[in-house]
């Protein structure tokens, strides 16, 4: 290919990851390199509507132009908000590993 450029299409598994390496035309988007790299037909979880993808750990959106070495992330949905996680241990009494346990007094 003439002008064409090299990228890499990750997702990653908890017990492993996929890369693949992809050269694809200059001016392909996020989108097309997903697509391209077959990962939504080997695991349908992804999807490609609603689905979180990001270039180098940042969030990005489909549409967005790829650039040559570019490493494409695939993201999983997260599995509990962390948000509520922590709603759950306070209301159950637990300590924090960082702050959120009550102040120990130090005996006089």
């Amino acid at each position: 290919m003439a002008d064409s450029i090299h990228i890499e299409v990750v997702y990653a598994l908890a017990e492993r990851q996929d890369v693949i390496p992809l050269t694809v035309a200059d001016g392909t988007t996020l989108r097309q390199a997903v697509e391209a790299s077959g990962l939504p037909a080997k695991y349908p979880d992804i999807d490609l509507a609603k689905g979180k993808f990001g270039i180098y750990s940042k969030l990005a959106k489909p549409d967005t132009v790829l650039r040559d070495r570019d490493r494409v992330e695939v993201y999983r949905p997260l599995i509990a908000d962390p948000k509520e996680v922590r709603k759950q241990r306070a209301a159950e009494g637990k300590v924090m590993k960082k702050g959120g346990g009550a102040a120990e007094t130090a005996e006089e």
